[in-house]
């Protein structure tokens, strides 16, 4: 174990360590309370669902605005045009290794990221489940709002990703960073220079 190879599940490989260990944690910090909460601290839902909502939130935020950008150099936002009200989702991705300023993505960042992104979302579906089969509806409310925040974050990234190795094909090397517009279901690219 000298020696690891990149890409290698082991947070000590991160370029971003800090921001990994803070993204893993928030990652389970809400799955651990929804899960021990009541068996460990405490049976009263009220403060279990205000705790796991909270972690929620910061986890939606630090995914969306700092560990998405730092591990694999990925972001997306939310526009709504004032005038008509339509809603338009943005992508953006950092510089392609071949394009000017642009860095290669650390393997094991990139591992941890999408590992623990698709998995979250798995584990709080597999909750919903036995809240379905235990007929705790009442939980179930609580692993819905979690379902639509690890959901909507999960889609995002993914169009992220797949937008951003498309912008990189056709802009190689010409434009320093990619954004991506979803306009009303017909996708619509283009380069900017930062």
């Amino acid at each position: 174990m000298d020696n690891p190879t990149p890409g290698t599940l082991n947070w000590r490989l991160s370029a971003h360590p800090i921001t990994l260990v803070t993204f893993l944690a928030f990652r389970a910090a809400s799955l651990l309370i929804y899960l021990l909460g009541g068996l460990i601290f405490t049976t009263n839902f009220v403060l279990i669902f205000i705790i796991t909502i909270l972690l929620l939130a910061a986890d939606f935020y630090y995914l969306k605005n700092i560990a998405g950008r730092r591990l694999v150099g990925l972001r997306w936002w939310n526009e709504v045009n004032p005038q008509t009200g339509d809603s338009h989702w943005v992508f953006e991705s950092a510089p392609q290794p071949n394009e000017p300023g642009g860095k290669l993505v650390n393997a094991t960042d990139k591992r941890f990221f999408w590992l623990a992104l698709y998995c979250q979302p798995a584990l709080w579906a597999a909750l919903a489940i036995v809240a379905l089969a235990r007929l705790r509806f009442i939980w179930l409310t609580l692993v819905a709002i979690a379902l639509v925040l690890t959901v909507t974050n999960t889609l995002a990234f993914s169009r992220c990703d797949r937008f951003s190795q498309a912008s990189g094909l056709m802009g190689s090397g010409l434009y320093s960073a990619s954004l991506a517009r979803n306009v009303g279901g017909a996708l619509v690219s283009r380069l900017f220079n930062r």
